[in-house]
Formats: structure tokens, C-alpha cells, sequence
């Protein structure tokens, strides 16, 4: 698409609009091998070869966010030496080179998020209080101490999973990985059959069926920023147990309640 020359120049981080204009003006701007000083001319940055001040200037490469539900049994990453079914299988389609933000283990399924954003990547595999919810489906039935138990030891807070049969488990983490769940309940004699990623941060699987696809909008990556930065800044974003937030609301009561005043006793009457 063709756009004013200033307008290209300024968005490559070359100058401002300003300073791009004065630099057509003096003769510094080429396209195409030819130099332009006309305020009004056009290119194409995706076609035309645009030099200024001798320096060739590249379009900048769009963003792509891509939500994948990775079925189980594949690797998460985009080549395989072994030849086992990888993530880019899944991915036909996608314009652009794409890269999934950390893994998902291989047995397991669900989100994996993909993108060619590698700022965000790297922010999101250092922010390790980004909440990650898992439908777990266990072997052998819990009772209420032994929830506490493994909320505890495993740091993770779980609730039965709701629209889904007996033995499932909403599990929700700030680990970068499942497999110290998964590792912790096989040794505590409660080992995980499935497991399934339904939430990431803001995201969620929702209705994508296995191998399905579908690209981020721009508010669903606005907001995945924003969690990001509110864990960068140290707010967790791994909810309180029931206890403990029941606990805090009685003592946030106990200091509004203020205690009864005496009633005053009328003097005898004469």
C-alpha cells in the first residue's frame, strides 16, 4: 500500500515527519535509485527500494499472535529431529514465522500461544506469576485436607472443575511448567491421568477444538501486556485461598465493629 514518504520514514524510527520532510526536501530520500524532493510522492515500502541518507529502509514485520490447542501426544516446538507431529503441523495458514512462548509438555494438551513478538516472549517466560489454569483429571478422589495438602505443597490453588465429570479438577499455577504438578501428585499416590490447559493470563481456550487455531485480537493482547506488567511489577496474579480471603474479610470486620458503649445511667430522681 502506498503511503506519503514522510510517513514511512517517520514510522521506521529514521526522524520524525518533520525531520523526514526536510530530509526530502534537501535531496536525501531515493526511491527506487531515484531521488525525490517532492513533499507529496508516494511508495510502497513492502515493493519499493526507499533509501535515506543512503541507508535502504525494511518494512517492519507485523505481529502475529496465534492461540493453538495442542492435542496430545505433540512436541511443542516447530521442528522435530525424530519427526514427531510438532505445533507447525497445525499451523497451516499463518503468514509469517511464528514461536510458541515456553512449553507445554508432551502428554499433556490445550493453549500454547505462538507469536513472532519476541519482546513480549521474553517478558512473559521471566514473568513467572503469570496464572495458568489446567483441568486435571486424577486418578483417585481427594477429601477437603488433602486439597489443602497439595494446595500447599504444590502452590496452587484447585477447585472442581465445573461442566466436566467426577475426578476433574481446575488446577491453577504461576509454575512456568506443568510437570512439577504432575511430578508432585504421582508422588504423593495421586497421579494425574489428563491434563489440559484451559487459561493463560487473560486467555482462554474456550470452544477450540484439538489442532484448532485462531489469532489473538488486539484487546486480548492489550491485556495480555497488562498482565504481564502487573506481574513485572509484583503483583500476583495466583488468586488466595478460600480460607485465608475469608480470614481477611473477618479481621477487616472485626476493625469496623467498633465496641458498645456503656448506656449512661440517669441520676435518681428527687
Amino acid at each position: 500500500m502506498e503511503e506519503r514518504l514522510q510517513k514511512i520514514i517517520a514510522r521506521a524510527g529514521i526522524a520524525s515527519r518533520r525531520h523526514a520532510e526536510q530530509l526530502i526536501l534537501s535531496g536525501q530520500v531515493a526511491v527506487n535509485g531515484q531521488v525525490v524532493t517532492e513533499l507529496g510522492s508516494k511508495a510502497d515500502i513492502e515493493r519499493d527500494h526507499i533509501r535515506v541518507s543512503g541507508k535502504l529502509l525494511h518494512a517492519q514485520e507485523r505481529k502475529v499472535y496465534v492461540l493453538l490447542h495442542k492435542p496430545a501426544g505433540v512436541v511443542s516446538t516447530m521442528s522435530d529431529p525424530e519427526g514427531r507431529t510438532t505445533l507447525a503441523d497445525f499451523l497451516h495458514g499463518v503468514h509469517g514465522r511464528v514461536f510458541p512462548v515456553g512449553r507445554l509438555e508432551y502428554h499433556a494438551s490445550g493453549l500454547v500461544l505462538l507469536t513472532n513478538d519476541g519482546e513480549l516472549t521474553n517478558r512473559m517466560l521471566r514473568a513467572h506469576g503469570l496464572p495458568q489454569i489446567y483441568a486435571c483429571k486424577l486418578s483417585s478422589t481427594l477429601n477437603d485436607s488433602a486439597i489443602r495438602e497439595t494446595e500447599r505443597r504444590c502452590g496452587v490453588r484447585m477447585l472442581r472443575a465445573k461442566g466436566l465429570p467426577p475426578g476433574w479438577w481446575e488446577v491453577t499455577t504461576t509454575e512456568a511448567s506443568s510437570d512439577a504438578f504432575r511430578q508432585a501428585m504421582l508422588a504423593s499416590g495421586n497421579p494425574v491421568d489428563k491434563m489440559r490447559r484451559v487459561g493463560l493470563a487473560n486467555l482462554a481456550l474456550d470452544r477450540l477444538g484439538p489442532g484448532e487455531y485462531r489469532h489473538l485480537t488486539q484487546e486480548e493482547v492489550a491485556k495480555l501486556e497488562h498482565a504481564v506488567a502487573r506481574v513485572e511489577r509484583g503483583e500476583s496474579g495466583l488468586p488466595r485461598p478460600a480460607q485465608e480471603r475469608n480470614a481477611s474479610r473477618s479481621r477487616r470486620g472485626a476493625k469496623s465493629r467498633r465496641p458498645a458503649r456503656p448506656a449512661k445511667r440517669r441520676p435518681p430522681r428527687r
